[in-house]
Parts: C-alpha cells; structure tokens; sequence
C-alpha cells in the first residue's frame, strides 16, 4: 500500500484543497505544527484522510477529505486549529488559497505489488 494516498470510501465526500507557496522562516515550527494538525484533524469526526506534498520551491498542496460540510465548518472552528492558521497567515506563508469541492466521482490505478521474477 503506498501510504502517501490517503483511503478513502465511495463518493460522495468533500476535499478541503490549501495550496501554499512557504516563506523561508522557522521550518522547524512549522512542521511540527502540520504534523500537529494531521494529528488533530483525524481525531475530528468526520475526517476521512490527507494528502500532502512540498516541492522544494515551497509550493504545496495539502488536500484533507471529510464526509459533509458540517465536519468541515467544525474543523474550521476548531481552537486549536484556528490559532495554527492565525500563525501562519502571518509568519509561514507568502501566498495560500483554500477551495472546497464535492467529490462526485474519483477513480485510479492501484499500486501493483508484485515480486520481482526469479
């Protein structure tokens, strides 16, 4: 299983989609505050999983599922949560953007686990 994917059930579920391009301060803040955020997020119900990635030039996405509307205004309102954005508003980002969408259809191609032929 390549657990860069997140596992996610049968649409229809919603995508919280943050692009960001990161500045160069405090690196070490600000991966243990996303690594923080993962962790409170999937303890949130309705959390379905996360995929993230940061290409060197600081520009990445970090797309979170849930299962309604509901759970993401909750996560929004969250103490915790909502302090950590605060922050990097003003301290980690040059340029973010949030989107939210429903996904109605998703599909791909598994990973193929085979042995190597002898």
């Amino acid at each position: 299983m390549d657990h860069a994917f997140a596992r996610l059930p049968a649409p229809p579920y919603y995508a919280v989609i943050f692009s960001s391009r990161r500045n160069a301060h405090d690196d070490a803040g600000y991966g243990e505050a996303a690594e923080r955020m993962v962790e409170l997020a999937s303890s949130q119900p309705g959390f379905l999983g996360v995929e993230s990635t940061r290409g060197a030039d600081g520009f990445g996405i970090t797309v979170s599922y849930w299962d309604s509307e509901a759970s993401i205004a909750a996560w929004r309102q969250h103490a915790e949560h909502a302090a950590t954005r605060a922050h990097g508003r003003v301290h980690w980002y040059e340029h973010y953007e949030l989107r939210v969408a429903k996904v109605e259809r998703a599909y791909g191609k598994p990973a193929m686990h085979s042995k190597p032929s002898e």
